[in-house]
């Protein structure tokens, strides 16, 4: 069977944001935020997944959480 909602808590209020990260080395010394993905969060318990936004270019993100 396929769960719908959240996983923690089992909500469907949820919402995403992008948000941009250092990797290591050089970026990371430099404060170069080459790491970009897309968080999907429940805003009932803050429950969150990232998805690498060049990974996934044409998919629904909030199908994936929801299932």
């Amino acid at each position: 069977m396929q769960q719908k909602g959240c996983l923690k808590c089992g909500s469907t209020n949820a919402d995403q944001k992008e948000v941009a990260m250092t990797g290591t080395g050089l970026s990371k010394m430099f404060d170069v935020q080459n790491n970009q993905f897309i968080v999907v969060y429940c805003k009932d318990c803050g429950y969150s997944e990232f998805y690498n936004k060049k990974s996934s270019k044409g998919s629904n993100i909030f199908d994936l959480f929801f299932g």
